[in-house]
């Protein structure tokens, strides 16, 4: 039971890892390398409003999603809009951006063990005799919850339908009139709320650290690989069969190889299936 109940509660957790990176490049095969950076900004965004602001909680949330969406828009306003299209270009300025911000981080102080979130909820509830927090049971009800909504938003707005048209067939959907880099816009902002709301979910259980950005952004690569880089369901897939493999490797090897289960994820997809498991392009390679 414990295997099953951590199991679902990491695999959610990766799947938020996750989506903000998928929806970038689904929609405008941009590969976000500054995704993890921007989740661990929003995490010291909002420990900064609730702290030295001394907003409410809630505010603070909602605020450092903002501002961490606006980012992610400037950054391809300003930045990858110029060179989109060059997938070695693209990789170098979002990896460049997002270490740039982390390690701006680190020389501006914002180290240690000082800065943590509040959970929304303490205390802990037993479940089948194991104990699981109260915040973690959070993460996999939003979870589930952000999954039905994208897939509402994707499929009855006119946004959602023109992210969705931008994803299927680019051309096609600017021939019906779709702003290709209007879209690519919205879906950097939108992806970098997405990463923002998973560090409000997860950063809450323990601190915020700037190393920490780097670790996300390779589970979240690893994810998406896995699933097939550009397709939702193949991610939330991936993300359960990793998370699941990583708490097996916990349990009966030792917690400090979970990022090695990551890592060959990638390495045997790229060798075996490199479009991944739900992956629709066959020049995948050539992006990897």
């Amino acid at each position: 039971m414990d295997i099953l109940i951590y199991g679902t509660i990491n695999s959610v957790s990766l799947a938020l890892y996750a989506l903000g990176f998928a929806m970038v490049y689904g929609v405008s095969r941009l590969p976000n390398f500054a995704h993890g950076s921007l989740y661990i900004l929003s995490g010291f965004v909002t420990w900064g409003f609730l702290n030295s602001l001394g907003l409410n909680y809630l505010l603070s949330i909602i605020l450092a999603m903002v501002a961490t969406g606006v980012i992610g828009a400037l950054i391809y306003q300003f930045v990858l809009i110029r060179i989109r299209g060059m997938e070695i270009s693209e990789i170098i300025a979002t990896y460049a951006i997002g270490l740039a911000i982390l390690e701006g981080l680190r020389w501006g102080g914002f180290k240690g063990m000082t800065y943590t979130l509040p959970p929304f909820i303490e205390g802990s509830v037993t479940i089948a005799d194991i104990p699981v927090d109260y915040q973690r049971l959070l993460v996999v009800g939003i979870g589930g919850a952000l999954v039905v909504c994208l897939w509402l938003f994707t499929r009855y707005t006119r946004v959602g339908l023109a992210l969705k048209g931008m994803a299927q067939d680019e051309r096609a959907a600017m021939m019906l009139g779709i702003d290709s880099d209007l879209m690519a816009v919205v879906a950097m902002g939108f992806g970098s709320m997405l990463a923002a709301l998973a560090a409000i979910l997860l950063l809450p259980l323990g601190n915020i650290v700037v190393e920490s950005g780097y670790n996300v952004l390779i589970l979240a690569i690893s994810v998406c690989i896995v699933g097939g880089l550009g397709s939702w369901i193949g991610a939330i897939l991936a993300a359960f069969l990793i998370g699941f493999a990583q708490i097996l490797t916990a349990v009966y090897l030792g917690s400090h190889y979970q990022m090695v289960v990551a890592l060959l994820a990638i390495i045997v997809t790229l060798i075996i299936k490199p479009s991944g498991l739900f992956g629709k392009q066959k020049e995948l390679e050539e992006r990897v």
